[in-house]
């Protein structure tokens, strides 16, 4: 049979028309799929930690200094001239011990003047009573004489604590600190002798805001490091009722036992005090950085895989991380990767190893 020329052309030309449209389409689609594979190549891959949230014990840290539970100047009891001072300065001494001494002068001559009279009048109120028995003497006679005779006994008294008076003396255990007066320095009634600190128990102050002061009571146990060093515990003994007009704060105390006096007065000091329990996460330390505003908090991802900024509390600190409140129940935490995203960003991510371990 044959076939007509007209139907040949025919059939030719929409060959030529069906592979145009098959040409032009595959151009059009080269474009965009090299456009989506350049996006997908640009866009940033970040390591995540899947963290849900757990309770753990919340503390307030708290910043002061270490101070002597009492301190006191000892002072002359009466005028005269220093001339004796036993004691070392830095001596940890007992309560009665000698610290200065005053030249007694005329007191001893004074004691024994009144005690002179004191038997005097003792020899007049035994004869007194014995001519009232006789009948040759009335009671009220009787009476004057034990009136003398108590008398004389105050003159005694008086004598002797005005002599006892020139020995100054130590009103409790502690380290006598510093000799203010030296042999020769003579002192007027009131004038100081030398300082004596009571260092135990040592007491550690600091300061709690109006936030804080309800999770306080006394009796309550807290840790203390000193900047020397040292790891101390103590209770907190004293909580103030009425804060600092300026700066709105409660001043507390803790004391800390130190019986052998080594624990110094005037050491800076960070008090940490537990706060109750929270809801928090642990992450690692490293994970820390700054928003725009430069304030502290961490890089977590939302739903859809988009970088956020949460600001973060620290409540403690171990060697496995650091206690953070202010994220949300559930968290996929940016481990690596942090510092190069920004929020709102849309990223790629990949488990941390360690972390994913487990992780359905």
């Amino acid at each position: 049979m044959k076939i007509k020329t007209s139907y040949l052309v025919a059939a030719l030309l929409m060959s030529l028309i069906v592979l145009w449209f098959v040409i032009g389409s595959k151009k059009t689609d080269e474009p965009n799929s090299g456009a989506k594979a350049k996006v997908e190549a640009v866009m940033p891959s970040v390591v995540i930690k899947r963290l849900s949230a757990e309770t753990h014990e919340s503390y307030m840290e708290l910043y002061g200094r270490s101070e002597a539970d009492r301190e006191v100047s000892v002072k002359a009891e009466t005028a005269g001239l220093v001339v004796k001072t036993p004691v070392q300065e830095g001596t940890l001494i007992k309560r009665g011990t000698l610290i200065c001494a005053q030249d007694i002068d005329a007191r001893q001559a004074v004691l024994d003047q009144a005690k002179a009279a004191l038997r005097s009048r003792e020899l007049e109120y035994e004869a007194a009573e014995r001519l009232v028995e006789k009948g040759f003497r009335s009671s009220t006679q009787a009476a004057g004489a034990l009136a003398a005779l108590d008398g004389a006994k105050a003159q005694v008294k008086q004598a002797e604590i005005e002599l006892d008076n020139v020995n100054m003396r130590a009103p409790f255990r502690g380290i006598f600190e510093r000799q203010i007066a030296e042999i020769g320095d003579y002192l007027a009634p009131g004038q100081p002798c030398g300082l004596l600190v009571d260092l135990d128990p040592l007491v550690v102050t600091g300061e709690v805001t109006e936030k804080q002061i309800g999770l306080l009571s006394v009796g309550k146990s807290a840790s203390i490091k000193l900047a020397t060093g040292e790891n101390l515990s103590g209770e907190i003994r004293f909580i103030e009722t009425r804060a600092n007009p300026a700066t709105r704060t409660f001043r507390i105390e803790v004391a800390v036992p130190n019986k052998d006096g080594k624990l110094r007065s005037g050491v800076t000091a960070t008090i940490k005090i537990s706060a109750g329990q929270t809801k928090a996460h642990l992450i690692p330390a490293s994970v820390l950085t700054l928003d725009d505003q430069g304030s502290i908090g961490v890089r977590y991802l939302d739903f859809e895989n988009k970088v956020r900024f949460s600001h973060v509390t620290t409540i403690d600190e171990t060697s496995a991380g650091i206690w953070v409140t202010g994220l949300p129940k559930q968290t996929d935490l940016i481990v690596q990767g942090q510092d190069y995203v920004t929020e709102g960003v849309q990223v790629t991510t990949q488990f941390d190893n360690i972390s994913s371990a487990g992780t359905d």
